[in-house]
């Protein structure tokens, strides 16, 4: 049997994931309609939402974390979010709309979003679960390259698309030598054709 619900009460939305293209789902619906929603949000990283983007700038020194961030603490109050930080859903019961956190919270929806964006893919080869085998997805790995690099003075970047070129960069900022493996012919090949993807290759060989 279905819950009545008064006309003038909140839908109750929870959204899984705090990253960037969620929390602008929620910046559209607040435009479209306000007052719609009982907003719940949980975030597995211990921030508010902040633009992965300028991670590789942080590597190469051009920015800090705090000029990442999008929308700050003050912004999930004055739009009366419920954020918690640091926290996952573990389990999602969609028959009873029902949500399980790591800390042991239950909570029931009406509408839920997943938006928990991708992983790095780690290649499952001897030695991919060592110290220093990092991907480049949020800011602890941003962290944890920064203190590797601290100890280890050469790297190895798996992946020579955008990001990969960018950590690659920001690698070299910290003073490590740096090779790059890609599997397809050329760099960044979903962006650039053969001809200028050499013509990078060989700017970025004189960089290395």
């Amino acid at each position: 049997m279905s819950k009545w619900r008064d006309n003038n009460e909140k839908q109750q939305l929870i959204m899984i994931g705090n990253g960037m293209a969620g929390v602008r789902v929620i910046e559209e619906l607040l435009k479209i309609n306000s007052h719609q929603y009982e907003i719940t949000i949980f975030g597995k990283e211990p921030h508010p939402n902040y633009n992965r983007i300028q991670l590789s700038n942080i590597l190469q020194g051009e920015t800090s974390f705090e000029n990442t961030i999008l929308n700050d603490l003050d912004w999930y109050k004055a739009n009366q979010i419920q954020l918690f930080t640091g926290e996952e859903i573990t389990s999602i019961d969609p028959h009873l709309k029902l949500v399980y956190s790591n800390n042991g919270k239950v909570l029931q929806f009406d509408e839920l979003i997943i938006a928990t964006g991708p992983k790095p893919f780690i290649l499952p080869i001897p030695g991919a679960e060592l110290y220093g085998v990092v991907g480049f997805r949020d800011i602890e790995d941003c962290v944890t390259i920064m203190e590797t690099a601290k100890e280890y003075k050469k790297a190895v970047v798996i992946g020579g698309g955008l990001l990969g070129l960018e950590a690659a960069k920001g690698l070299l900022h910290l003073g490590m030598e740096v090779d790059v493996v890609h599997l397809p012919e050329h760099l960044m090949e979903k962006q650039l054709d053969a001809v200028a993807s050499n013509m990078l290759r060989r700017e970025l060989a004189e960089q290395m």
